[in-house]
Parts: C-alpha cells; structure tokens; sequence
C-alpha cells in the first residue's frame, strides 16, 4: 500500500448550509447542518486513506474536546494518527463555515496562536520508509521537515501552496512539486497575472509548479514546459475542502509513480465527484469511483 505523509492543520468544521450567504448582523436559519473534520492536511489525508492509500497526518492538536473529536473523526476515516501530537493547555483549531445554494463557501476559522511551532519531534517521528510527502503552509516548520525529509529520500515532496506562502518559503523551495491555488500564487506574485507568476515560480524553485483554480482548471509549468487541464462539467453542490481532496490525490498517484499530468487528471475527477456532494468526508469518492467517473465524465471544459 502506498504510504503519504502529510503534515498540516486539523480542524473540526461546524457546516452550515444557507439559502445565500449572511451579510446583516442578524439572526439565520440553516437550511441543514453537520460537524466534521477539516483542514488542509486533515482532509487530504482522508482523501489518501478513501483512495485505498495508506494515509499517515501529523499535526498539532490542543488537549481540549475538540482535540478528541478531531482524533476520532480521523481514525474512522481510515487515517493513521500515530503522529498527531497534542500539547497541554492549548486549544485546537475550530471553524464555523457558511455554504449557499450554489456550493460556495465562506469560512470563520479559528486557530491557537500559542501552539508550539517546533517541528523537531516530527523529524525524530517520520517513518524510515514512505513513499511521498504532503504539506500544506499552515504549519511552516512541519512543511520544511517534511519536504526536507522527502529531498533526502529522493521522494516527491508537494506543497499545498495555500496564502500565506512566504511563511512557508524554506518548504517552498524543498518541494519537488508546489500546487497553488489561485489565491495562493496571488499572494506569492503580489499581482493577478497568474501566468506570468507560474513561470517566475516555476524557475525561482525549480520544482514542478501548477495552479488549481476550480472550474477554469488546472495550469502547470516545469521549466520552459507548460500546459493546462481543462476541469470536469459537473454542478457544484459543496465546494468546501475541494482543494484539500485535490491535493491528496495528486500526492497519492506521485507516490505510485504517476507522471504530474496524470496525478492532475486524477486528482481534478477526484475533486470533481467531491463537489457533487454535501456529506463531508463521508462524500469523498472511493478509487473505483474516482476510475469510473473518469471512463464516464461528462468532457472537461
């Protein structure tokens, strides 16, 4: 079984689902509601383990309520939670996130800034043997080691280039493959071009570089290489950790052996069927599904 190890947030989500999005200060009706886990790294590897991988998180949690929550909903998802590592008198990371009709989503999200930032016992903790290496920028010292550990062992390393990324630059420039979303490269250029900072990124790192950016695609650079991978058609029903499933998948068939261009087809289906369905976790697709939605899709856009 392929082994990802993902560093990163875990987060428990409070959903809501609303006719439109608030904008008064006033009272709302929630047309329908459920708690489930979130955060970057949290939700990737959930995706990894409902794929049929073998998903290892490491992450930082508080001792609260939340904290057993968050560790419960990931071991009945699948994922390996040996490395989640809580401190004493810290709080874990919470969100409130408000979904409309059209299955886009606004999100409160609050985090502890006091949790301790050191990484080194998750040098002393990484596996002998595993076969790539997931970050996102939420814990930049947990990023570097990762991506600093996947370098050594000459595995794919990806970062899931999330704003703010210059918190992350030293995982930045380990990456073997950085995934930005849209919002993401804007903060990295400080301009709209996206293009343009595509290819900036592409030669400051040296790294394969692409930038997700939801129902216009996937464009990717690698060195004077360029493409682009149109999205599937689908309707969107809940948008919410679509990035985070998309991550995971990429990381997943990198750790397999697939070429980039292959981990972004896949990883855009799998990302796809997310977004058809407002079940949290529970929605991610199986690998038999994410195959056969890729034989039956509807064309990319």
């Amino acid at each position: 079984m392929t082994k990802i190890v993902t560093t990163g947030v875990a987060v428990l989500d409070f959903v809501f689902f609303l006719d439109e999005m608030p904008r008064l200060a006033e009272k709302y009706r929630a047309q329908g509601a459920q708690i489930t886990g979130g955060g970057g790294g949290a939700n990737a590897s959930a995706a990894i383990a409902r794929l049929g991988g073998h998903a290892v998180l490491a992450s930082r949690l508080g001792s609260d309520q939340v904290a057993d929550m968050i560790a419960a909903g990931l071991e009945a998802d699948g994922v390996d939670c040996a490395m989640l590592r809580r401190f004493e008198g810290r709080r874990s990371s919470f969100s409130s996130v408000f979904i409309d009709q059209s299955g886009e989503r606004q999100i409160v999200n609050y985090r502890d800034p006091d949790l301790p930032m050191d990484a080194g016992w998750l040098k002393a903790a990484l596996p002998d043997a595993f076969d790539a290496g997931l970050a996102d920028t939420r814990w930049p010292d947990g990023a570097e080691a990762l991506m600093e550990a996947a370098r050594e062992r000459g595995l794919p390393g990806v970062l899931d280039a999330e704003a703010p990324i210059r918190e992350a630059e030293a995982a930045l420039h380990l990456a073997s493959h950085v995934a930005f979303s849209a919002q993401g490269l804007r903060d990295w250029a400080e301009h709209d071009d996206l293009d343009k900072a595509l290819a900036d990124v592409a030669i400051e790192t040296g790294a394969f570089v692409c930038v997700t950016d939801g129902a216009k695609g996937v464009r990717w650079r690698q060195g004077t290489d360029f493409g682009f991978e149109p999205a599937y058609v689908i309707k969107p029903l809940d948008t919410l950790g679509a990035g985070d499933v998309w991550h995971g998948a990429f990381a997943l068939r990198l750790g397999e052996g697939a070429s980039p261009w292959e981990a972004i087809r896949f990883a855009s289906a799998v990302a796809a069927i997310k977004c058809t369905r407002a079940s949290g976790r529970a929605g991610y697709p199986t690998r038999a599904e994410a195959e056969e939605f890729m034989k039956e899709a509807p064309s990319h856009s």
